[in-house]
């Protein structure tokens, strides 16, 4: 970045008495912008001579580039006010990264050395995953609540809950704050095209509030838009009145906002929304004058172009950050109300909170803020901002006196897909390694759908089918004419299962036999969940209590096998040039290079959104744009094919479960090097060409973003063919060598090295 004289200023936020310094940072690039990065501190309550004071120092430090290191702190503190020394040089401390470091020097996530069993929960959104985890800890859902539930997208951080005994602890980690301005960017940008669309104020303050891939709900932090708005029919008449499950109702107990609250609250969210009209506004009418009235007209053939280059002029807008910063600013107000063990990093940004007590309502009861979606409470909840949360403490199921070491672990759900050869988000898979017990939470009402197949698929490429366990919810839902006991329902569902199992058939016959051979043993029936645990019939409590020795089973240690598969290399070459043909061309029609392939093209405002995480280094997804994902799923898969003939054995393999249990163990140390293979390549080697990808604007500028990400995914996964390519070669080196060190790491064995 070139180097850029900047200076500062002093800003108050609307409606406030304090004052805050406001500077973009010379070392610190935003590749947003390609400026540098803007930073925004409080000053607190000073006067406005004292505020001055502070300005003119952090000019000094913004115009001699000889304090621009992290190195001249020291001397910086002998010379500057220390509100000024952090606000220029703790954007250039390094910053902890990963929270599970955090979690883990809090509360040890336990494993089988201690006798513990690791369980990740995974499931569609709705399939009752969460509501299966409160029965397996004793949540009561009327008055524990605790984790929340909902049909709608409710668990976006990892939920990890250790069953111990003595008393109740509790970390909770936040997203850093890059990750949350990011998302509060992409929902203002949102709003700002509900402005460009000409929609009502209702629509910009829903696209504000409800980021669009329903993970990030602003709602919960700032409020809800017109909370008090009449509601013309009666929930009660959506409702049944007998055998209704328990509700979840709260009480004033659970922080109902005051009126005065939810009124400061819509006073904020109207001032936002006036600001983001006026803003976007603004740009609209630089347009209208540049390029005439045709410039916003939705039936024009360039309103595509045109609404390219609104947003881009918005987001580059000096108001468009006033107005991120303003909201940064509100949501760290939300931290003030927070009793116990605060941490936060050197920005001040909240890093994480602890507790322990031996009262298990005093822990529920706080753990709760940070996980609840209790709308009465909008405006108070810390939910969205929330990464991890890791409890640990007697926390056991109410349906038997069972107390097993368990390690719970749930996430976000795997969301709905039609098609079964999409690819699993590398947030769930990711955990595959490291637990024992990988439970398939899903619906029996319908049969298996995409998404689920989906991460079956992934646990059998991986290498870890042995791990998985179905859990079907809502058995007591299956009904039928045909259907006439619980023998002739869980055959029903069953059939569900052995349909599924056998349209893997393309992966190969040993890991597939070995599946299907020991699915009825791995599926689970259970109803009701949405009751209290004490009365669940009989017949589910039996089936919970199996489910929980399914558990206890999966660290029983498995006899090593004297079996060595013969493998000849050059079979790599060709499942590397099926992985890196698929995944190109899967790509192409995604981006409209190529027409067919099964795929849609995706509209250019979610691959340019799919560029900005990449730029700004916050993800390597967005929503079901998964590059990372998907090259990772098609070297898996090509290279489980070519794992599945060796050339022979060192003996005649007893049975397929005993050369399958053989193969599993490559393919599981195989998985973990294309995992890391395939984020190097996508993501790490192309920072600078993603950022390009991005800025592109104008003209023609959707087309030329293509083009980039294409010739990104040429370099990344370069097809092998028979003309000699030096990327291509290195490509195919690459993965050559991490399959040839897995095979002979367990024992396998290479003809013609």
């Amino acid at each position: 970045m070139a180097r850029q004289q900047y200076t500062a200023a002093k800003t108050r936020t609307q409606g406030r008495a304090a004052w805050a310094i406001s500077f973009r940072h010379p070392a610190k690039p935003d590749p947003r912008t390609n400026s540098g990065m803007k930073i925004r501190r409080g000053l607190g309550k000073i006067e406005d001579a004292e505020a001055d004071r502070l300005v003119a120092e952090m000019n000094q430090l913004l115009g001699d580039e000889s304090w621009w290191s992290i190195t001249q702190r020291d001397r910086a503190e002998r010379q500057f006010s220390p509100n000024i020394v952090a606000a220029f040089y703790d954007p250039l401390e390094p910053e902890v990264q990963d929270t599970s470091i955090l979690r883990e020097s809090f509360i040890a996530l336990k494993d089988k050395s201690e006798g513990y069993v690791r369980v990740q929960f995974v499931g569609t959104t709705g399939a009752g995953k969460t509501t299966l985890l409160r029965h397996m800890i004793g949540s009561d859902p009327k008055k524990d609540r605790f984790p929340s539930t909902s049909t709608a997208k409710t668990t976006i951080a990892d939920i990890e809950v250790i069953t111990a005994p003595g008393p109740y602890e509790a970390i909770v980690t936040f997203f850093d704050e890059w990750r949350v301005h990011t998302n509060i960017i992409e929902c203002l940008i949102e709003a700002g095209n509900a402005v460009w669309e000409n929609l009502s104020d209702d629509k910009i303050a829903d696209r504000l509030l409800h980021h669009s891939d329903q993970k990030f709900r602003l709602s919960y932090v700032l409020g809800s838009w017109k909370p008090n708005l009449a509601i013309a029919v009666s929930d009660d008449d959506w409702s049944m009145a007998t055998n209704a499950p328990i509700s979840e109702a709260g009480s004033d107990e659970d922080g109902t906002l005051s009126s005065d609250d939810q009124r400061k609250c819509q006073d904020f969210l109207e001032g936002m929304v006036t600001r983001v009209k006026e803003s976007a506004g603004a740009v609209i009418q630089e347009m209208i004058e540049q390029f005439g009235p045709d410039a916003n007209d939705p039936t024009g053939n360039d309103y595509d172009v045109y609404q390219d280059i609104f947003e881009s002029g918005f987001e580059d807008s000096t108001s468009f950050d006033d107005i991120a910063k303003d909201i940064m600013d509100e949501i760290r107000q939300r931290f003030d109300s927070i009793t116990g063990n605060l941490q936060r990093r050197k920005s001040g940004w909240p890093e994480s909170w602890k507790l322990v007590t031996d009262d298990r309502d005093d822990f529920v009861r706080q753990i709760r803020w940070f996980s609840s979606n209790h709308a009465k409470a909008y405006g108070r909840l810390l939910t969205p901002l929330v990464d991890g949360i890791r409890v640990k403490g007697p926390l056991h199921p109410r349906f038997s006196n069972r107390q097993d070491k368990l390690v719970l672990i749930d996430g976000q759900g795997l969301g709905h897909t039609p098609d079964s050869s999409a690819s699993v988000t590398t947030h769930v898979t990711d955990r595959f390694a490291s637990v024992d017990v990988i439970l398939l939470v899903d619906s029996a009402e319908q049969p298996l759908q995409a998404a689920p197949l989906a991460l079956m698929r992934a646990a059998l490429s991986s290498g870890h089918q042995r791990k998985l366990a179905i859990a079907f919810t809502k058995f007591d839902n299956v009904k039928g004419d045909n259907l006439p006991g619980a023998r002739e329902k869980r055959a029903h569902v069953m059939a569900s299962v052995r349909n599924g199992v056998t349209s893997f058939k393309d992966m190969g016959q040993i890991a597939v036999g070995a599946l299907q051979r020991s699915i009825d043993s791995r599926c689970f029936m259970l109803g009701y969940l949405d009751h209290p645990s004490e009365n669940l019939p009989k017949a589910f409590v039996g089936e919970f209590d199996r489910l929980l020795d399914f558990f206890q089973s999966s660290i029983v240690p498995i006899e090593a096998i004297d079996l060595n598969p013969i493998y000849d290399m050059s079979g790599v070459a060709f499942a590397v040039r099926d992985a890196a043909d698929d995944f190109n061309k899967r790509w192409a029609g995604l981006l409209g290079m190529e027409a067919g392939y099964g795929t849609k093209k995706e509209h250019w405002t979610r691959i340019k959104a799919l560029t900005r995480r990449f730029a700004q280094q916050s993800d390597v997804e967005y929503d079901t744009l998964r590059p990372v994902a998907d090259l990772l799923k098609r070297l898996e898969e090509s290279i489980l094919v070519f794992l599945e003939k060796p050339l022979g054995w060192s003996r005649r393999p007893s049975d397929e479960d005993e050369a399958e249990a053989v193969l599993s163990a490559i393919r599981q140390q195989v998985s973990a090097a294309m995992r890391e293979l395939s984020h190097t390549r996508i993501a790490a080697q192309h920072l600078a060409e993603w950022v390009d990808a991005y800025h592109q604007r104008g003209k023609g500028s959707t087309n030329d973003r293509s083009r980039q990400i294409m010739n990104i995914y040429d370099a990344a996964a370069p097809i092998p063919g028979t003309l000699v390519d030096r990327i291509a070669v290195e490509f195919l080196r690459e993965v050559q060598q991490t399959v040839r060190k897995a095979i002979t790491d367990n024992g396998g064995i290479i003809e013609n090295p």
